[in-house]
């Protein structure tokens, strides 16, 4: 990677601070909120036999809004010498100015902490699990310099509110979560893997490792390799579960919508990978829907 890249000046009108942090936190893009949620809702229902306690439900929610914001300013602090050579992220907080390194080092620290204040209200074997989660989304941005892997990390940093949220209602792992960690983050790499074809082209410029990069020509054929396994790995762990045809008929509904996502990904312009990434959210309602449903029954 180009260690001489100089942060670029950026010419953009000057906004308030509050909303500048805001962006910093990405609440002005949901998207990756809704991603991060949709795992941990599976988990909870499954879990719980139906409805969450309304405690934990209430942690979890505030969690993933902590964790995603967290995570978004992590990222940002370690890109802040590449964003501004990125189309897609060149007015970012801290490449515009709206805010400083500082204060996104204590916004951090701030979101750290609720992190942990809301983790021990739950029991001692989810806060163990929580330093793992914690540490898996802190490492995930600097991976994109170290390895064309960087997705993997995300997926095992997206799926790992499964196992606490299963030690959070249950206190156990059972081995049948593992299925619907392993679906779930394969579902995260297919769909960040879309997200980096988006920026292929800047990221090569200035050395940022990508599966996209890596996969080059191969990134449809192994993007549905994927999806066809995370497909497998969600019927496993409706076996494992005992989960019923509502959630069966999602998962053929989740298959119906991976193979619309390959057409739009057909030309591998930015504007079809951009699309594909933005409806995964609908794959994680789909489940969701599944899941309630069977348990609604």
């Amino acid at each position: 990677m180009s260690t001489d890249l100089q942060k670029p000046t950026i010419q953009t009108p000057p906004v308030a601070k509050w909303q500048g942090l805001w962006e910093l936190m990405r609440f002005h893009k949901p998207i990756g909120t809704w991603l991060l949620a949709a795992p941990t809702a599976w988990a909870l229902v499954i879990a719980s036999n139906g409805w969450p306690e309304t405690t934990l439900l209430i942690i979890f929610s505030l969690g993933v809004v902590v964790m995603r914001s967290a995570g978004c300013v992590v990222n940002d602090l370690a890109d802040q010498d590449l964003d501004g050579h990125v189309e897609r992220t060149r007015t970012r907080p801290l490449i515009t100015g709206a805010v400083t390194a500082n204060e996104a080092r204590v916004l951090l620290g701030i979101l750290l902490f609720l992190a942990l204040l809301l983790v021990l209200m739950t029991n001692p074997f989810t806060v163990l699990l929580s330093f793992v989660g914690a540490g898996l989304a802190m490492i995930y941005p600097f991976m994109k310099r170290w390895t064309h892997l960087p997705q993997f990390v995300l997926g095992a940093a997206f799926s790992w509110s499964i196992p606490m949220a299963f030690a959070a209602v249950t206190n156990t792992l059972p081995q049948g979560l593992w299925w619907l960690f392993a679906a779930n983050l394969l579902w995260t790499v297919v769909y960040d893997t879309q997200y980096a074809m988006v920026d292929r082209n800047d990221d090569l410029a200035v050395g940022v490792k990508s599966t996209a990069i890596l996969f080059g020509q191969l990134d449809r054929r192994l993007i549905g390799f994927m999806q066809l396994v995370s497909l497998e790995c969600f019927v496993m762990a409706g076996v494992s579960f005992q989960l019923g045809l509502p959630y069966f008929i999602s998962i053929a509904a989740v298959g119906t919508l991976f193979l619309w996502h390959q057409w739009l990904i057909r030309h591998r312009d930015r504007e079809g990978c951009f699309k594909a990434f933005n409806q995964s959210k609908w794959i994680g309602l789909i489940v969701l829907l599944g899941i309630v449903g069977q348990f609604a029954r």
